[in-house]
């Protein structure tokens, strides 16, 4: 074969490579989906489970393997898998888990799109899903059954902010070989230590602190113990996860400060807490650091930050009519789910339709607190209270 190349061989073929040694802070970004291979041995000798070698773009590239071993020392575990979203996150280990015929405890207070996907498991799967009282504790012990594959725990709950006995409900579930699966979302692994405290798999939805430009849609499954990560990477395989190099960069880019971030979120939060607590318009203030809470002792005893994620009632004499058009009338709060991002947002929640019990009076409102001032955050909020009259 002639070395001489035609021009369009030339437009897709290269000889060249750059010189080695070039290093810098930024993790490069490796697009792939395709992976070459040396020779056919080396094809041959690869395996997808492992983490030594590369197979296909949708198994892993330098970029995304080095996230996943980030965010596996960041939450102190062992091994870490990437997914599409938080959710995306939570089904795979659900689908890793559970198989027909199984029992799954949920508590009462999880991440709705969870509960959704709970509720279709058990239409369409015939796989039992049960609901616990998140402040529950060492009593799960009553509801563990012989075929309960799973636990389910948030901590705290993203709505309404109840605290659960994570080691309890951990020594529990331990005593009856039942793994503990946590959202950890809310604290991002700084402002709680998940494995520390019993927990068996963590999922982080990246999209939030990770990120922190409200820009990314990611999680992540972090695992210790070995068995369970091999049943988690066989759905990741099987369901087809995959994240880009670009998404896993952005991260990757959030990641040296998001603890100064979230610190930053955690202080604003608890003076914009403080304040309205002393509001005549709000009737409870749902933020774990505050004595009232349920479950204060618990994050008190466990925790050692509380990001910028909390809710609030309003006093039961304002309609939800009203309380929607006070989140109108913010101007520095923008109404939109999510948390962790720079801007602070404001959404109202009906809780009849996303709690089987709910009995406390009021419309709750929750809060994400961004990186704006403190002072211009209470005067937006203090001005919609005057349309609340």
């Amino acid at each position: 074969m002639s070395d001489k190349k035609s021009f369009q061989t030339l437009l897709t073929t290269t000889d060249y490579r750059p010189p080695e040694g070039f290093d810098a802070f930024p993790t490069p970004i490796h697009h792939a989906s395709t992976v070459l291979f040396r020779d056919v041995a080396a094809l041959r000798s690869r395996n997808w489970q492992e983490k030594n070698g590369y197979t296909y773009g949708l198994h892993g590239t330098p970029t995304t393997f080095t996230l996943e071993a980030r965010l596996a020392e960041i939450e102190g575990g062992s091994d870490c898998l990437l997914a599409p979203s938080g959710l995306a996150a939570i089904a795979m280990i659900d689908l890793a888990l559970l198989r027909a015929g199984d029992d799954l405890l949920i508590p009462e207070n999880v991440y709705n799109p969870n509960r959704e996907l709970a509720q279709w498991l058990s239409r369409d799967f015939n796989i039992t899903v049960r609901y616990y009282d998140a402040l529950i504790g060492e009593g799960i012990t009553a509801l563990i059954q012989p075929n309960t594959r799973l636990i389910w725990t948030e901590a705290p709950g993203s709505v309404s902010m109840e605290v659960p006995d994570i080691p309890a409900i951990c020594r529990a579930a331990h005593a009856r070989g039942v793994p503990v699966a946590l959202d950890n979302t809310w604290s991002a692994g700084i402002g709680f230590r998940a494995f520390d405290h019993g927990v068996d798999i963590v999922m982080q939805a990246l999209t939030k602190y990770h990120s922190g430009g409200s820009d990314v849609l990611m999680g992540a499954v972090i695992t210790r113990d070995q068995d369970l990560h091999r049943k988690v990477g066989a759905a990741h395989m099987r369901l087809g996860m995959g994240v880009s190099g670009d998404d896993a960069y952005l991260v990757l880019r959030g990641l040296p400060s998001m603890k100064l971030r979230f610190d930053a979120h955690d202080a604003a939060a608890r003076q914009i807490a403080q304040w309205l607590k002393g509001r005549p318009e709000i009737s409870q203030v749902l933020h774990p650091a505050l004595s009232d809470c349920p479950g204060h002792a618990i994050w008190q005893r466990d925790f050692t930050g509380a990001g910028g994620l909390f809710s609030v009632l309003f006093d039961p004499r304002f309609t939800e009519a009203q309380t929607d058009h006070f989140i109108d009338s913010l101007k520095l709060f923008r109404i939109g789910y999510s948390w962790g991002g720079a801007n602070s947002l404001a959404v109202p929640y009906r809780m009849a339709a996303i709690r089987r019990e709910w009995s406390s009076a009021g419309q709750l409102v929750r809060f994400n607190i961004g990186l704006e001032a403190v002072e211009d955050l209470i005067a937006d909020l203090e001005q919609a209270m005057l349309t609340l009259a």
